[in-house]
């Protein structure tokens, strides 16, 4: 029953990002007033993907890289509270366990995308591991002000403590939620902080060599990490709440990123990074003072 309930809700909280990718590419294309593809594209994206067979590799790093990042945010996954049901690994201090699995994915990807030898693909690797310092800082930063005032590292009991509306830590917390929101943007990937894969730009970066499966492999971890990312944010300021609710406010914020991704040009790296350690550093720290001022 325990293997069941683990399959069943990694099997849910796919297709739950597929189809949020697939609904953002439709908003996307009608903010560029395009037509676009169907909301369910990215299901038959995957599916024809998973079907073909591979016709190259560049080592065992290289077939490596995509399972690796794929059981990251399998193990990220597992940590989260889906509403208002506990996480199936939960302990006290896990939300510093899941900021770790998060970290894993892009390792992953940074070493397998290596072992290619692309120029495009080190540049993104490159660009990818320096903007970590950037946006991995601020979240914790922001979710340190959280943990502080509530003395616990359970991601579980601060969603607990929450409750419903209006007593969101996005209210109290509104300096620490604000720059976790900027943080979370750059660890999904969107504008302005897309220059990891940019694809005008690099060719998809990381991803350029791969295809067939591995690519099937990257998308499907692509559409975990939407729910895993906006679900943390949710966790943390946003209260939670039943599987409806938790769903329907991951949903806004993922759209929310996308709205912006659609409206913004693209930092270079260096301005990316000098961003993030100016602006929102300033403000998740003002947040954590507030927090020990209030106290």
């Amino acid at each position: 029953m325990v293997i069941l309930e683990f399959f069943l809700v990694l099997i849910g909280i796919t297709a739950l990002g597929l189809l949020y990718g697939g609904i953002a590419r439709k908003w996307s294309a009608r903010i560029q007033r395009r037509y676009g593809p169907p909301f369910y594209q990215n299901f038959l994206d995957v599916f024809k993907l998973l079907g073909k067979k591979n016709t190259k590799s560049h080592g065992v790093m290289f077939a490596l890289g995509p399972v690796i990042a794929f059981t990251g945010i399998i193990l990220s996954l597992f940590f989260l509270p889906l509403g208002n049901s506990r996480p199936l690994l939960s302990f006290e201090g896990d939300i510093f366990v899941l900021f770790y699995l998060l970290v894993i994915a892009p390792l992953g990807m940074a070493l397998g995308a290596g072992e290619a030898a692309n120029p495009n693909a080190t540049i993104g690797i490159a660009r990818g591991l320096t903007l970590m310092l950037g946006y991995e800082l601020i979240f914790f930063l922001s979710a340190i002000a959280v943990m502080v005032k509530f003395n616990t590292a359970s991601l579980w009991k601060i969603v607990e403590i929450q409750g419903t509306f209006p007593k969101w830590n996005l209210f109290p917390f509104f300096l620490s939620a604000f720059a976790g929101l900027i943080a979370l943007q750059g660890m999904m990937g969107e504008k302005p902080f897309d220059l990891i894969v940019a694809p005008h730009e690099i060719a998809s970066g990381p991803m350029v060599e791969y295809n067939g499966k591995y690519l099937g492999l990257l998308q499907l971890y692509h559409a975990i990490a939407i729910v895993v990312e906006t679900g943390l944010f949710v966790n943390v300021f946003l209260g939670g709440g039943s599987i409806l609710t938790f769903i329907l406010k991951t949903f806004f914020v993922f759209m929310l990123a996308v709205t912006i991704d659609n409206i913004m040009p693209r930092f270079r790296i260096g301005q990316a990074v000098k961003f993030y350690w100016k602006y929102p550093l300033i403000i998740s720290l003002l947040g954590i003072l507030v927090v020990f001022i209030w106290r």
